[in-house]
């Protein structure tokens, strides 16, 4: 039994995010607008009609932000999330074109002429956003696979094969059939232990239990360790710990365990204002074995370097899903992707295997790790 309750300590937070997507893309909206109307030699009826179903598309959006998609059927609220969510990036991109133009013009690079009126221009714009996240779209789908090796000198009977990823946000976008490809994927690495670094879940909890998607997780051949991730709180906490007991995904929160020779941690997200401290979760994480840190968010990462971790996993930033927004996760992180040292600590931030909103990866990729920790 699923209990939808509302979670008081993330609900502030909520608000903020609400307010910063209702105003800053209605202005650039009004922005993109202005400029298409301007752009399009047409009567003002197909003119209106143009940029009325812009806007359309674009209020789509808050559908999914406001939870009115869970009362569609699920078709139409699948078709809802696409479009709504999707014209936040093409709404980016085309901002971007309008001000690189706009400026072109104020320093005479480009005459006035090329904006008004210009059936040619607007094809052009055309043909480039569509070339743009086509590509987007089929570089989302091509999974990258990242290989690690990782020693230690504690003691390991023998080199233990990791599957990790982060970030999967199933849901009204990436429905079962996409996890049912992801499953065979892992599957396909013969791994001994699958890790993954939260955000299992998108936002809403109806597209899971509709699809019986914890079905997809028990066909995996290996154990399944996870730790939460702010989406689960997004889409309800109590349901979010349901689901991961019905898939048969063994929640690490603020605890550590061994299993095959390592100790495994997991912290839970820091939408939680009450989770435990590192230090005190560490005090009962076996320092004898190689420790890896299931953390979803990568803040403050000097502080499993002082605790002593050996290994890092997070996820969370998407590095920023489109360039180039991948610049400002690289400037909000100490290490937004990739690789990462401290000490003797090493760490890997995923860029994920899903994504939120619109199916578009442009300047990043979804990914998977696939690591063997072995003895030195």
């Amino acid at each position: 039994m699923y209990i939808r309750r509302k979670n008081p300590i993330f609900a502030p937070t909520m608000n903020i995010w609400m307010l910063a997507f209702l105003l800053l893309p209605v202005a650039a909206m009004a922005y993109i607008g202005w400029h298409v109307w301007c752009l399009l030699p047409l009567s003002w009826i197909w003119k209106t009609l143009t940029v009325a179903l812009m806007a359309s598309s674009f209020l789509l959006m808050f559908a999914g932000v406001w939870r009115t998609t869970d009362r569609l059927p699920l078709p139409l609220a699948t078709a809802v999330y696409e479009v709504g969510t999707s014209s936040i990036f093409v709404l980016l991109y085309l901002f971007m074109l309008f001000l690189l133009l706009d400026l072109g013009r104020l320093v005479r690079l480009f005459p006035r002429t090329l904006l008004y009126n210009n059936g040619w221009m607007a094809g052009g714009i055309l043909v480039v956003m569509v070339a743009i996240f086509v590509y987007g779209n089929l570089h989302y789908r091509h999974k990258y696979r990242e290989e690690l090796t990782l020693t230690t000198g504690k003691p390991l009977e023998k080199p233990v094969r990791l599957v990790m990823m982060s970030d999967l946000h199933l849901g009204y976008h990436n429905p079962r059939k996409e996890l049912a490809r992801w499953v065979d994927m892992m599957n396909g690495e013969k791994p001994d232990l699958i890790l993954i670094a939260g955000d299992i879940i998108d936002g809403s909890m109806r597209p899971l239990r509709e699809e019986h998607m914890h079905e997809e997780f028990r066909r995996l051949t290996a154990p399944v360790y996870a730790c939460l991730g702010n989406h689960e709180y997004y889409s309800g906490e109590p349901e979010a710990r349901q689901f991961y007991r019905d898939a048969g995904i063994l929640l690490l929160s603020d605890s550590a365990v061994v299993v095959n020779g390592l100790c495994l941690i997991g912290r839970d997200d820091r939408s939680n204002r009450h989770r435990k401290s590192l230090g005190a979760i560490m005090q009962g994480a076996d320092r004898s074995h190689y420790r890896i840190l299931l953390d979803h968010q990568p803040y403050h990462l000097e502080q499993a370097e002082r605790c002593g971790v050996d290994f890092q996993f997070s996820g969370h930033t998407h590095h920023g899903q489109v360039w180039p927004i991948s610049w400002i996760t690289d400037a909000i992180y100490e290490c937004a992707f990739g690789q990462h040292r401290r000490g003797a600590t090493r760490y890997y931030i995923s860029s994920g295997m899903g994504i939120w909103g619109g199916k578009f990866r442009i300047g990043t990729r979804s990914e998977y790790v696939v690591a063997t920790v072995k003895p030195e």
